[in-house]
């Protein structure tokens, strides 16, 4: 019996020839990152452990992107940890205000995660860089320390369930409501530490930016991780950032899978995801005059240049509703200069929308945007649990990009097709 792709990274990175789902691992880690949030705790614990030094300098990120432009003295303590921790220990990886982004869009725009890397984030969406065929997943602070004094981290082979899209996509349609439909039709522990791999001749069809998307939702269904086998769109997106060498690896033909799902995505519309589940999903047509009082375009889920091209696309010659507050957030300061100078901030600023520079900020309802009771928000953005954007009495709601623009514009949840409609 043949390996899945996450299983054959897993295996390399253990040093074995083949594992097995349910075995025990250790496994040797190419990057190890934290944030603002987590890695103050794990710096904390890393001292308690004794070790003088990290593992390698140049395979540990930190990334203050949370709650950061720090909103107030705590936070700002919190990104004070990081800078001291990066100087003491010489971190190659430490990305300050300015040149920061969002973590898991700004490591594979600077080549830092590749194709066959083994990688740990103490964050739930580091998941992400499955989409460039790595394994990836979010750990504890605890275990980040671990891993910052070792380079390894111990876990358990996941069994993978594979997703298999066919047919074109609809008008509209993105990676963003790929995954959302999938979460409600498996809910959010149908991959329960599973892998979640993502194929198909869809897939094959999607840019790297809606591959993201995808694989960074994988947590809201419980998956351990979400992956995508690379093809020659992976190795276009890479080689032009790669600084070093790394290995494509592919699921042998008889690889075993505990699931398979198949979807036809011709029957696929956009997709809103109801409070207060990332799976309690609706097609946009079966949306009913919903009115909001926030939109937020941005976060690690849909605030790359691909995504505020297709907000920009819908939203222009209009202003935000009067009773909307619009907010973009580009994902890092590559991607905020690249949309200035397509005009793409024009146009947003333009519909008097709030341009921000690049922040986490109201995605986890640390700041840029928080929430008062009663309010709602739509928002591209990846969780809609209680609370999550602000008070426990408002309700997130989220879509994609030109779903989230077009709402902006009309001041209810609404399909692009109904300003285009005039």
């Amino acid at each position: 019996m043949g390996m899945t792709i996450t299983e054959k990274i897993l295996a390399s990175h253990a040093g074995k020839e083949k594992v097995r789902p349910g075995e025990l691992i250790n496994v040797g880690l190419d990057l190890v990152l934290g944030n603002d949030v987590t890695a103050p705790i794990a710096i904390r614990e890393f001292k308690k452990i004794g070790v003088a030094k990290v593992f390698d300098k140049d395979k540990v990120a930190l990334v203050p992107d949370h709650y950061t432009p720090n909103k107030d003295i705590k936070s700002a303590e919190q990104a004070k940890i990081l800078r001291d921790f990066a100087n003491e220990q010489q971190i190659t990886n430490y990305f300050e205000i300015g040149r920061m982004g969002i973590e898991h869009v700004l490591l594979p725009e600077l080549g830092l995660v590749l194709p066959g890397d083994a990688v740990i984030g103490a964050d739930s969406h580091t998941c992400t860089y499955g989409a460039l065929g790595a394994f990836s997943t979010g750990v504890g602070s605890t275990d980040l320390a671990a891993s910052m004094a070792t380079g390894e981290v111990w876990l358990k082979v996941p069994p993978t369930i594979k997703f298999i899209y066919k047919g074109k996509m609809n008008k509209w349609v993105s990676g963003k409501d790929l995954i959302l439909y999938t979460i409600g039709k498996i809910g959010v522990d149908g991959a329960l530490y599973r892998s979640m791999e993502f194929a198909g001749e869809t897939i094959k069809m999607l840019s790297m930016d809606s591959r993201f998307s995808m694989a960074n939702m994988a947590i809201e269904a419980g998956g351990k991780n979400g992956i995508i086998e690379p093809d020659e769109i992976t190795l276009a997106y890479v080689k032009e950032r790669a600084k070093r060498d790394f290995k494509v690896y592919k699921s042998d033909d008889d690889a075993e899978y505990e699931k398979v799902y198949e979807y036809d995505v011709t029957k696929i519309e956009p997709q809103v995801a109801f409070p207060h589940l990332p799976s309690n999903t609706k097609g946009i047509s079966e949306v009913d005059n919903i009115k909001i009082d926030q939109v937020v375009i941005g976060s690690c889920t849909n605030g790359r240049i691909e995504d505020l091209r297709i907000a920009a696309e819908v939203i222009k010659g209009h202003k935000a509703h009067k009773n909307i507050r619009l907010i973009v957030i580009p994902a890092t300061q590559k991607i905020y200069k690249q949309a200035m100078n397509e005009g793409l901030v024009d146009i947003f600023i333009d519909a008097e929308a709030a341009v921000s520079t690049p922040t986490c900020g109201p995605c986890l309802g640390g700041h840029m945007g928080i929430l008062a009771e009663g309010e709602r928000a739509l928002a591209t953005t990846n969780r809609n649990f209680v609370g999550r954007m602000g008070h426990l009495k408002s309700e997130v709601y989220l879509c994609n990009p030109a779903v989230a623009a077009a709402s902006a514009v009309l001041g209810r949840i609404a399909s692009p097709d109904e300003i285009n409609k005039g």
